[in-house]
């Protein structure tokens, strides 16, 4: 699983459209096995995404507009969180409840009532 977290000097960007950069995580067994820094902004979402092949994104406040793009390319969404990347990722791990979990990223035929 890969994790990526739009930062600022080891911090969560407050607001998603503004970050330059983020950290990504690799993650088996619940465990960071490694973290690298990518330089993406916010406006090329798609292409992290892609080239990345990211899994989750933990973040503070976001639009409308790239909650949609994550919701169409099913990562899972967790924003409204704010603090250090680090021990925010570290609490993601462990199980704690952080921010609003988006889960409509989760959407499926059958939740939704098709065939």
């Amino acid at each position: 699983m890969r994790v990526a977290i739009p930062t600022r000097d080891g911090k969560i960007e407050s607001v998603f459209s503004r970050a330059e950069e983020f950290t990504i995580y690799d993650v088996e067994i619940e465990l960071v096995k490694s973290k690298m820094l990518a330089s993406f902004s916010a406006k090329d979402l798609e292409r992290l995404l892609m080239e990345e092949a990211i899994n989750v994104v933990i973040c503070g406040r976001i639009r409308s507009g790239a909650r949609n793009i994550l919701r169409v390319k099913r990562v899972e969404l967790i924003y409204g969180v704010s603090g250090d990347a680090d021990d925010i990722m570290i609490r993601y791990l462990s199980g704690e409840r952080l921010g609003n979990v988006d889960e409509n990223a989760f959407w499926s035929k059958e939740r939704e009532g098709l065939e």
